[in-house]
């Protein structure tokens, strides 16, 4: 299964390839004047591997790079390639897919999710994502499933962060993410009555996908769409399983998923009607005591 690379490999190998390209270079050429393989130098292109500083001083004279400011740029970026992230000390209790998509998230400008079952796992609270991760992880001790709510709690913090900026989160709900009782009343509401706190906050925007919209194209499956800072990128599309995750590239795969969203989102409530929306489900969820 693909394993999504970190976000400054991926800003590394676009430049490295974009200096190449720039310098009028083949692949084949590079490899000649590099006296490497074809092999090695796909890796690097590919986000398959990294870099070394030697390696990376002998790309840059071959391309022509002189500017002493890039080049220092360059070498950091590679030096930071190998760098350990918070998620990895959750090593073992989280697969390796998921933190490759907490990577990205770090890195990301913009997400989108659209979810079909359940509330996405950057705006779930502490309550719910126990209750879930019981039901998904049966065999799991006490102690790994509080691991894995830590995991959770942790990586919402990019929304609330100052430096860099928060990304900007555009979600999509179907109405039975809503409607199902993950945890009981008492979670349920607290779940969506955390889902309302967000309308104070000019990054993250939630819209109900009611069932009343009839058939749509995100029926197969739900995903999430990162775009990042740099013009270049095209973006991700994460698509989770039971088993992992595939993260999908390719321009023609962005453009299909792009084109679901668009749909998705002009078939939603609207930001304002959805906070309505969901205030009255909250009060389903409201349990009286005699």
């Amino acid at each position: 299964m693909p394993v999504a690379p970190s976000m400054r490999r991926r800003r590394l190998a676009a430049e490295l390839r974009k200096l190449r390209e720039g310098a009028g270079l083949s692949a084949a050429d590079a490899c000649r004047a590099l006296g490497w393989n074809a092999s090695r130098l796909s890796r690097i292109e590919t986000r398959q591997s990294g870099v070394n500083r030697q390696d990376l001083r002998k790309m840059l004279e071959a391309y022509g790079v002189e500017d002493r400011e890039y080049l220092d740029y360059l070498a950091g970026l590679a030096g930071k390639v190998n760098e350990r992230g918070w998620w990895q000390k959750y090593s073992g209790t989280i697969v390796p897919e998921y933190g490759d998509l907490i990577s990205l998230e770090e890195e990301a400008r913009t997400i989108r999710n659209y979810e079909q079952e359940l509330v996405p796992g950057l705006l779930q609270t502490p309550e719910y994502a126990r209750a879930y991760l019981r039901a998904a992880s049966p065999g799991a001790t006490a102690r790994e499933i509080e691991r894995r709510v830590e995991v959770r709690t942790e990586r919402q913090e990019i929304l609330t962060r100052h430096d860099p900026p928060p990304p900007l989160l555009n979600v999509v709900l179907s109405e039975a993410v809503l409607r199902r009782p993950v945890g009981g009343n008492e979670v349920m509401r607290g779940q969506i009555e955390h889902l309302l706190c967000p309308r104070d906050r000019a990054n993250i925007t939630v819209q109900v996908l009611p069932f009343s919209a009839g058939v749509h194209p995100g029926m197969t499956a739900p995903f999430a769409m990162l775009a990042f800072p740099d013009e270049d990128d095209l973006g991700i599309v994460n698509v989770e399983n039971a088993t992992g995750a595939l993260f999908l590239e390719e321009p023609s795969e962005i453009r299909t998923y792009n084109e679901i969203w668009n749909a998705l989102q002009a078939a939603a409530l609207s930001p304002e009607d959805s906070q309505a929306f969901l205030k009255s489900t909250s009060f389903g969820y409201r349990t009286y005591r005699t």
